[in-house]
């Protein structure tokens, strides 16, 4: 019988489709890279999603984040992500999680209950605390690197975080993550230079939106790369949930 998933079913089968309905996958941070992320789980039936994001959508959202629209701005990311997961497929389940996640907060969540999960903040510290939950229960993750300041996603690569080059947050986390005895992550990462901003479009980006914490640095984005890492490391989800093998 035709259904919103018998594309699907026509290249991995019956049983995968099944088995992606019965698959909790965890996103955190549903931004630039993880709002893609999400798109992709949703649309290829999986049957819950757990989304962890505390911020709003604003106006510089716009360039790249799949939630962001001019009908949404001000309204909590999760917000808009539920009504849209559930106007894809009314059946999946969505669990939101309207909070920022650091080590502080790190006990709310049991990873167990997860059949994947998607790393796809940007903090050092929440990152390292995410992969190392995960190790500690043998929950799979796949981690994003970084999106900022890169205009080439054919750069992007899937690659364990020992293997990266050239990306500077995934060099900090390769160091992090050998000191805690990481032995691997699955990772998405490119492998071209950033970018350097210019600085007159910099001075603006501060002035309309200040770094939380008083940071001063604001990347330079745009509306493909973050997108495709998404896309990529939605696929590296699926492909491992059903054990998919060319």
């Amino acid at each position: 019988m035709l259904n919103q998933f018998s594309r699907t079913e026509l290249l991995f089968g019956r049983e995968a489709v099944e088995k992606l309905s019965r698959s909790r996958v965890a996103v955190f941070g549903i931004g630039g890279v993880g709002g893609y992320a999400v798109e992709a789980l949703v649309r290829s039936g999986v049957g819950t999603i757990d989304i962890i994001d505390n911020d709003k959508i604003c106006l510089s959202n716009l360039n790249r984040q799949i939630y962001a629209a001019h009908s949404t701005l001000g309204k909590y990311k999760t917000d808009a992500a539920i009504e849209r997961i559930h106007d894809i497929n009314p059946d999946a389940t969505v669990n939101a999680y309207k909070i920022f996640y650091s080590p502080e907060t790190e006990s709310l969540f049991d990873f167990t209950e997860y059949d994947y999960i998607v790393d796809a903040i940007d903090t050092v510290t929440g990152k390292i605390a995410l992969v190392v939950n995960a190790a500690a229960v043998g929950t799979p993750i796949i981690s994003s690197m970084g999106a900022g300041n890169k205009a080439d996603p054919t750069a992007l690569e899937v690659a364990d975080i020992y293997k990266t080059s050239v990306c500077p947050l995934a060099r900090v986390m390769r160091y992090e993550l050998r000191r805690r005895g990481i032995k691997r992550l699955k990772t998405v990462y490119s492998k071209e230079p950033p970018i350097k901003p210019l600085e007159t479009a910099r001075a603006d980006a501060l002035e309309t939106e200040p770094e939380p914490g008083g940071r001063r640095s604001v990347p330079g984005s745009n509306a493909f790369v973050p997108a495709a890492a998404g896309l990529i490391i939605a696929g590296e989800v699926i492909k491992d949930l059903i054990q998919y093998r060319k």
